[in-house]
């Protein structure tokens, strides 16, 4: 019976022993940082007590130990294997890593800004961690370490706006060695932006790429903002314009207008320092940059540049070994199919000629004298010297209170661009006027194109005189006379003796 007895207590401290130094001896506070090494410990633990299951297994088969006892290893048993798979999937989306492969910037056919995204999953560890921890090629499987799911890609400018379309895509899977390409609508155009990835359980990181230019278009994008503008006749105006290298060699281009008439002067610039341009290069790394069109109207309308008719003309961007296409342009008018089977870049423009209405008013004698019953007539001629037509000419005057005016014709309908037409202007005072000089503001106005055009008010300066007194004057005539023949007389006696 103490055989028995000490066989069952030697039994009992071999099944104990091993699970309290298993649960006792295998934790480390760096398992959390060495997360590598914290899967060894579990694995360890793991495979501990899953030998201590074996073992117990075996005594309850036998009945020699109690079902709360083998309950009790069991739990334990369980509670090592969740540690082990928590390491183990610790380890595995710890590393975790999804890369940026390319980002390739391009245009489609509608003239589109578009990107297209290549990302990849670059957690390839898998295999070394199963061959270093000899892991079960079943339970490794059933993880999928290869495997990113839920892959949320978006697009932000560099105020963390998100500046593509769609707005955020979804990748369900990036396997490890699939690759997977998403495109993109810019909703601003940016040759830098930030490409912000969300994976896994929740990493997330972000990272400012520059865009790569499709090759393959191999031509300059050109673009302008203020592509149709109304000039006015002998104004300049400026077409700004922006330049996107998309060619994989850095080649020197001309800058060509074409179908815009010759009366019309035009240069190419740079913004920054004003030179004037007719070929550029790009500079490395760098794929746009910025030029400006001006245009020089002509002071009169012209039959090749008649008011208010739109034109169309083209800007091109041709390499220099293809400008012997170009040679015969000159007063050739092209068609827009014409100008894409070149295979070059190029940006539609719009110009129309606007004229303006400039009335000059001409009064040849500002100032004037009259007697109290007298009246003012003067003469003005007004004359349209600008580039339109000038519609209801009104001149119209102010005079003294009481005073009558008269203005012959009041209104002129209309004046064309040079001519010029006379108006009469008479003022009269009031019967019993004073004298003195008095003011008279001469005002004209006009329409062009339904807009005002006013000039410079003319002012008329009258002088009021009192009327001659004739019997006065005649009086001293006649004492002048008088005197005048007294002393002739006087002389003649004084000379006789």
């Amino acid at each position: 019976m103490r055989i028995r007895s000490g066989v069952i207590f030697l039994l009992l401290l071999a099944v104990l022993v091993p699970s309290v130094w298993a649960q006792a001896g295998y934790y480390n506070p760096k398992d959390d940082e060495y997360r590598l090494l914290g899967l060894r410990r579990a694995q360890q633990a793991f495979e501990a007590a899953r030998s201590e299951m074996d073992r117990q297994q075996e005594l309850f088969n036998k009945q020699l130990i109690a079902e709360a006892q083998f309950e009790e290893v069991r739990r334990r048993y369980a509670a090592a294997e969740v540690d082990y798979h928590q390491s183990l999937l610790a380890v595995i989306f710890e590393q975790q890593y999804v890369s940026i492969d390319r980002a390739v910037k391009f245009q489609d056919e509608e003239g589109r800004k578009r990107v297209r995204l290549t990302i990849r999953n670059t957690s390839g560890g898998g295999a070394e961690y199963q061959k270093l921890l000899g892991i079960n090629d079943e339970l490794f499987r059933r993880l999928q370490p290869d495997v990113v799911n839920d892959v949320y890609v978006s697009l932000l400018n560099d105020d963390g706006a998100i500046l593509g379309r769609p707005y955020e895509a979804k990748i369900e899977e990036l396997r490890f060695g699939e690759p997977q390409t998403l495109t993109f609508t810019l909703l601003q155009d940016l040759d830098a932006i930030s490409v912000n990835l969300v994976y896994g359980g929740g990493s997330q990181h972000s990272r400012k790429i520059l865009l790569e230019k499709d090759a393959s278009f191999d031509r300059v994008v050109l673009q302008s903002q203020q592509f149709a503008q109304e000039v006015e006749l002998g104004r300049e105006a400026t077409y700004d314009l922006t330049l996107e290298l998309f060619s994989g060699t850095a080649r020197t281009f001309h800058l060509v207008v074409l179908n815009l008439p010759a009366p019309v002067n035009r240069y190419f610039v740079d913004p920054a320092t004003q030179a004037r341009l007719s070929q550029f290069r790009f500079t490395e790394g760098v794929n746009t940059r910025p030029a400006a069109l001006r245009v020089v109207m002509p002071q009169r309308p012209t039959e090749a540049v008649p008011i208010d008719e739109p034109r169309s003309f083209f800007v091109l961007a041709v390499p220099r070994e293809r400008m012997d296409a170009l040679r015969d342009s000159e007063g050739r008018i092209w068609t827009e199919e014409e100008i894409a089977a070149l295979g070059v870049g190029y940006v539609r423009l719009e110009l129309v000629p606007r004229g303006a209405g400039d009335l000059l008013v001409r009064a040849p004698q500002l100032y004037h004298q009259i007697e109290p019953d007298g009246t003012v007539t003067m003469l003005v001629d007004v004359v349209n010297e600008g580039t339109r037509r000038l519609d209801n000419v009104t001149i119209d005057a102010e005079p003294p209170l009481r005073w009558e005016k008269e203005i012959d014709p009041p209104v002129i309908s209309a004046l064309d661009i040079g001519e010029e037409q006379r108006v009469q202007l008479r003022f009269r005072p009031y019967d019993d006027v004073e004298v003195g000089k008095y003011e008279v503001r001469v005002r004209t106005t006009s329409f062009t194109d339904n807009r005002p055009i006013a000039t410079e008010d003319k002012i008329v300066t009258v002088e009021v005189r009192s009327p001659p007194n004739w019997f006065g004057t005649s009086l001293l005539l006649l004492l002048i006379v008088g005197l005048v023949a007294g002393l002739v007389v006087f002389g003649l006696r004084l000379s006789k003796r």
